[in-house]
């Protein structure tokens, strides 16, 4: 057993060249880099890896452009090329197949993904909205006005809602917060339209997603396999950006810091990385690099996989210790560049010329340099890939509806929840103001005689509330409204909260701080 070089402690197997190469697992958190020209493999290597951090009880998530990563959730068939180059390997084939959830932004083809505005937080929204320095001023007016009259912003609809409060209210709010120009409201608002065109209305909202679900073990102790399909996200990559952020940012929030560990707690890949970074603004890129770098500390790994090195920022590229680098064609002289600069980033073996090498890799192949244990790379090795265990290729969609039902999770994230958020809040108010605009001026004092002009709404809040918590100050509980007893739940939710929403506070100010540095 110990001669196997899939047993090693510690390890991944990575594959062979004059002797067997690894992945430490200490290091795995240190992130990394697969690329190649399309063919040459990187999809089979990203799907070895995730197999091998499942084993050793590491949870995985990766973005599935293809759908080709979703058999990894199947025993492999035993392909003759597959047992043949095992065998090539001195190893045994042994179909496998590993715990796996799929998840879908869109809810189709596995668990929905959502996240609320609040969670995202004004400093992101504004690089992701490519606001400029006015314009992300008047969106933290917005979030400012929200905390202090108890507004939820959980989807779109919120924070529309929430700008035209601001253009409508402008005059009576620019005392106090600062002047908001019409055109800078404008602006916000056909920047939340792009987004909700590229399919941000199912991303924003509830139920939100429980980032722990991510981190799960199977009953044998594996990580659990996370399936993203992406096919549809990627023809929306400032969807895609968004999320990536949130979710890094998410785990960077929740997770405590513990340094290196034997092995990552989660580790994620993004497959065609090439489609997030042309496509994202030179803000988030920044802030991208920010969380990638702080990220590790937290025991998560990052791996990006794409068709060339050059796809990828230098600032984010430094930060990827381990690399495994497929064939590369130099039919142009972006091609010739690309080779140049994935040859220099390797340490270089004196036993071949790693440019050349780049080019005459067949499929299977790649060229290898892993960081050792003491975190140094490894000298770049030209070596034979080891064949993943489970199915290469997709599954059928019968197949991944019967995953999904059997995932654990089925129920929890399906059914979109639009409570009583600030949507619904400031519909109110705008009735209330109505009804207050055609009241009688004589006779007894309403309930809301002697508010302001500008704040009957907030004076049918807390109306509300007193209502609620008070019961009518008549001494007796009464019968309360639906509206009524959704406004109840959401003061309760916030109280039980409010911890939570500090913390989140924090957290949006430090990332959005280091993305505009």
């Amino acid at each position: 057993m110990a001669d196997d070089p899939n047993q090693m402690p510690g390890r991944i197997f990575l594959g062979k060249s004059d002797k067997p190469e690894y992945l430490t697992l200490s290091k795995g958190n240190r992130h990394g880099l697969i690329t190649g020209a399309t063919g040459t493999g990187k999809t089979v290597t990203l799907q070895l890896l995730a197999e091998g951090f499942a084993k050793a009880g590491t949870a995985v998530f990766a973005a599935d452009i293809k759908g080709d990563l979703s058999g990894i959730a199947m025993p492999g068939d035993s392909k003759p090329a597959f047992v043949k180059r095992a065998a090539d390997l001195g190893t045994a084939y042994v179909p496998d197949d590993f715990t796996t959830v799929f998840w879908d932004l869109f809810g189709e083809q596995g668990h929905p993904i959502r996240a609320t505005i609040s969670d995202m937080g004004p400093l992101l929204l504004a690089r992701l909205l490519e606001l400029n320095e006015i314009q992300e001023g008047v969106l933290n007016i917005a979030f400012k006005l929200a905390d202090q009259q108890g507004l939820l912003l959980l989807d779109l609809k919120d924070l529309r809602a929430l700008m035209q409060h601001l253009a409508e209210d402008a005059a009576s709010l620019t005392t106090q917060y600062g002047n908001m120009a019409p055109s800078s409201i404008g602006a916000i608002q056909r920047q939340l339209l792009v987004l909700e065109n590229q399919g941000a209305t199912a991303f924003f909202g509830e139920p939100a997603l429980d980032i722990h679900d991510f981190l799960r073990k199977d009953r044998d102790g594996r990580g659990i396999v996370n399936v993203l399909a992406a096919d549809k996200l990627m023809r929306s990559p400032r969807l895609y950006a968004t999320f990536l952020l949130w979710m890094l940012s998410e785990l960077f929030e929740q997770l405590p810091e513990v340094g290196d560990l034997d092995q990552p707690k989660l580790v994620f890949f993004f497959d065609e990385a090439h489609l997030l970074f042309d496509s994202a603004p030179k803000a988030l890129l920044t802030a991208i690099e920010q969380v990638v770098r702080l990220i590790r500390s937290k025991g998560v790994g990052v791996y990006f996989v794409t068709q060339n090195p050059l796809d990828v920022p230098e600032t984010v590229l430094g930060q990827l210790g381990n690399r495994v680098q497929h064939a590369l064609r130099a039919f142009t002289p972006r091609d010739q560049r690309a080779v140049k600069a994935a040859a220099d980033t390797f340490r270089q073996n004196p036993g071949f010329d790693t440019a050349t090498a780049i080019m005459q890799l067949g499929v299977g192949e790649a060229l290898v340099s892993m960081l050792d244990e003491k975190g140094t790379p490894e000298m770049v090795a030209r070596t034979l890939i080891a064949p993943p265990s489970a199915r290469v290729g997709p599954i059928t969609p019968e197949e991944r509806q019967e995953i999904i039902k059997r995932s654990g999770l089925l129920g929890k994230y399906e059914t979109a929840i639009d409570r009583e958020s600030a949507f619904e809040v400031l519909q109110a108010r705008g009735e209330g103001r109505m009804g207050q605009a055609g009241a009688p001026q004589s006779g007894s004092p309403g309930p809301n005689a002697g508010a302001p002009s500008q704040g009957g709404g907030l004076t049918i809040v807390w109306g509300w509330l007193a209502k609620i918590f008070t019961g009518g100050g008549t001494g007796k509980r009464q019968k309360m409204s639906p509206a009524e007893l959704a406004m109840r739940s959401a003061v309760q939710s916030a109280a039980r909260s409010a911890g939570t929403q500090i913390a989140h506070a924090i957290l949006r100010g430090i990332l959005g701080s280091m993305s505009s540095r």
